[in-house]
């Protein structure tokens, strides 16, 4: 049934800001930009008159993220939950190095749990921090192949 993972989509209130902080921060670049109107998105998301402009960005790998603001719908209070929240909690993202991610991401305003975490099994190093607009974001740098 399912061929690929397309891609994980994210609402933000501040498009122009996130996107320093996914292309600038983390090194996404963006691959494809437009203002989405008309009544194939009204029926597909449920809504009456939409506008909104989506912006699809691309790891080093290829796998995607899309940014959404929406121009037409007021915006809903910025998520709040926790790791342990029911739905999608995390972005997941391998770093090669965990100790520079975080100083860089720190300076950038994300704010870390912990320190990194050793795994158990000695495989990798791990943290989560919460960056604009709540988002959670697991980082990992694998240690052993």
């Amino acid at each position: 049934m399912i061929t690929h993972f397309r891609h994980a989509g994210l609402v933000v209130a501040d498009l122009e800001g996130a996107l320093r902080f996914w292309c600038d921060i983390l090194g996404f670049r963006v691959v494809k930009k437009m203002d989405e109107s008309g009544p194939h998105i009204d029926a597909m998301l449920g809504l009456k008159d939409v506008r909104v402009t989506t912006a699809k960005l691309a790891a080093p790998d290829g796998n995607l993220v899309e940014l959404l603001h929406f121009h037409s719908h007021p915006d809903m209070p910025a998520w709040k939950g926790a790791a342990y929240s029911t739905g999608f909690t995390h972005v997941a993202l391998t770093v090669d190095n965990l100790d520079s991610a975080c100083q860089k991401l720190s300076k950038a305003g994300v704010t870390f749990n912990a320190p990194p975490q050793l795994s158990p099994d000695g495989y990798a190093k791990a943290t989560y921090g919460r960056g604009p607009e709540g988002v959670l974001l697991e980082l990992v740098e694998v240690l052993k192949a």
